[in-house]
């Protein structure tokens, strides 16, 4: 009798979504500028490979409330800075065997980083696998520091993560598909975003493109474009990374979730970074 009371809710909840009046907010058109730097947040959307959903892609940041869009449109008001504060501290900080810090070998981060945050996911040849910037602060920590990898969603990790990508604030997102094996993943991440799991019975589309615009619990769903992470969300208090938000997104379908820097969720971020090429990196977004 339980599992059949869950079940038909799943089945009501669904039925809601599909059915229920169309409630939209349009995103609304307005100009996004942080510390004088002009944000990308409608581009066109990337035409290689075929078959992306939308003519337009758009930052999360055009569908937010005034208080939320003003909130990130100011970096003395942004949360999420006090985290690229602490990510700098670590970036400057020595550690592990060989008395090391990034700033030893990458002295002006500022240079160094810029970009970077805007082109991962890239192929890692020594692993033979998709790195992104997390995995990417772990390989240099344990071969390059002799210092012990950080556990995932370890504050550390995202501190250092929101800074690292903070230093291509505007720049456009790009991702290179034609290094190693990366189309397969993006064709992996692809039929994962599309895939319908959990009692619910939902997959990544559901929401973020056949029901992109419509409200639910008192927010709107944007496209989902992932150039705001690691992102400060008020609903948590925190900063959020993108693994975290994948498994929560999964969770939320009454499904069992991968583990984070799983296959199926690497996959994901290089096909959902696909997506959002053209916006600009935004890190760290402020969302609701």
């Amino acid at each position: 009798m339980k599992k059949t009371a869950i079940l038909l809710t799943g089945v009501v909840t669904l039925t809601t979504l599909a059915l229920a009046p169309r409630v939209l907010a349009d995103p609304v058109d307005e100009a996004l500028t942080i510390d004088g730097q002009e944000i990308i947040t409608t581009a066109p959307a990337p035409t290689e490979p075929e078959g992306h959903p939308f003519d337009e892609v758009r930052s999360g940041w055009l569908y937010r409330e005034p208080d939320t869009r003003s909130m990130e449109a100011d970096s003395f008001e942004n949360p999420g800075m006090l985290a690229v504060e602490r990510g700098e501290e670590i970036w400057n900080t020595a550690e592990g065997e060989a008395g090391q810090s990034c700033a030893s070998c990458h002295e002006d981060a500022s240079e160094f980083l810029k970009g970077v945050g805007a082109s991962y996911p890239k192929w890692d040849e020594a692993s033979g696998k998709p790195i992104n910037i997390e995995l990417f602060i772990n390989k240099h920590r344990e071969e390059k520091m002799g210092a012990e990898a950080y556990k995932f969603d370890e504050d550390a990790q995202k501190d250092l993560t929101a800074f690292i990508k903070n230093q291509s604030l505007g720049i456009p997102v790009e991702i290179d598909l034609s290094e190693g094996d990366m189309m397969s993943w993006w064709e992996e991440g692809k039929e994962r975003y599309y895939l319908r799991t959990g009692q619910l019975n939902l997959s990544c589309a559901t929401c973020h493109e056949q029901n992109n615009g419509r409200y639910i619990r008192a927010d709107h769903l944007s496209q989902g474009n992932t150039n705001g992470f690691p992102t400060y969300r008020l609903k948590q208090g925190a900063l959020v990374s993108l693994h975290n938000r994948f498994r929560g997104c999964i969770r939320d379908t009454r499904a069992e979730f991968p583990d984070a820097f799983s296959d199926e969720l690497m996959a994901l971020e290089v096909y959902t970074a696909w997506r959002g090429g053209g916006l600009s990196v935004e890190t760290p977004a402020v969302r609701q």
